[in-house]
């Protein structure tokens, strides 16, 4: 059953600015997470009415990373905000090549396999009830941060 969110998305995500594409966190249970947010004109790779859909791969993230903080949050009561990551992307499939802007986006990630500080993660973004986008990720921990460094 999912957990209650009583974060904020600034505390589970190192993301600002333009570049924080998730606008909430609509529920996370450490293996997996479910956001939402809305497709705007300061989106990064914008084209036009529209943004590139290889967009759906940094929202994939910032929704695995989600999921990955409140796991160390529900484990240690703190969370780290994802840092020391490095991300792979081992598939990644599109319905459209653009993605029109005000779209209301539900990313669903859930961390599929984990071994020490490797998981592959996989997403799935959606608009309404089509699946716009299907992503895999792999993700690796930096040893120190893993290790609470």
């Amino acid at each position: 059953m999912p957990a209650t969110i009583d974060l904020s998305v600034e505390d589970l995500i190192p993301h600002r600015d333009r570049m924080k594409l998730v606008e909430a966190v609509l529920d996370a249970d450490g293996d997996s997470a479910t956001t939402e947010c809305r497709i705007g004109e300061d989106w990064p790779l914008r084209e036009g009415g529209g943004v590139n859909a290889l967009v759906l791969i940094e929202v994939v993230a910032q929704t695995a990373a989600a999921s990955i903080a409140w796991k160390e949050y529900l484990d240690s009561g703190a969370v780290g905000g994802g840092k020391g990551w490095l991300v792979g992307i081992k598939a990644a499939d599109f319905s459209a090549e653009t993605l029109p802007l005000g779209s209301r986006l539900i990313t669903r990630a859930e961390v599929r396999f984990s071994l020490d500080q490797y998981s592959e993660i996989h997403g799935v973004c959606r608009v309404g009830d089509e699946m716009v986008g299907e992503v895999t990720l792999q993700v690796m921990r930096d040893i120190k941060e893993a290790e609470g460094e």
